[in-house]
């Protein structure tokens, strides 16, 4: 589960921003108390680009080697409409499970 929370955490990031550099999501992720390491990001955006949700361009950087920065995909931003349909569902659900009735 929390691989695909994942997923549409990362989704929602690019989708927001337009496009992100990995270390601009892990501190987005960190900001949000999601702490995710880079050897668990890039696996992730890799599979993403490859699934076709991502693409990527390369952008030259002042203090140091070029920047990979990642951009949602229409078929990504089909993906995270539908997956944040599925997770208001299972979070309306599952408040309805816990609320308590006084």
């Amino acid at each position: 589960m929390r691989k695909g929370v994942l997923e549409l955490c990362i989704l929602a990031i690019i989708s927001h921003n337009g496009d992100a550099y990995a270390s601009d999501i892990l501190e987005r992720l960190k900001e949000a108390e999601l702490i995710v390491v880079e050897g668990t990001l890039y696996p992730l955006l890799t599979r993403l680009k490859n699934e076709g949700l991502l693409s990527y361009r390369w952008e030259e950087s002042k203090s140091g080697p070029p920047r990979k920065y990642y951009q949602i995909t229409t078929e990504g931003e089909a993906l995270y409409t539908d997956m944040t349909s599925g997770w208001n569902e299972l979070v309306a659900a599952v408040n309805q499970l816990i609320k308590k009735d006084i």
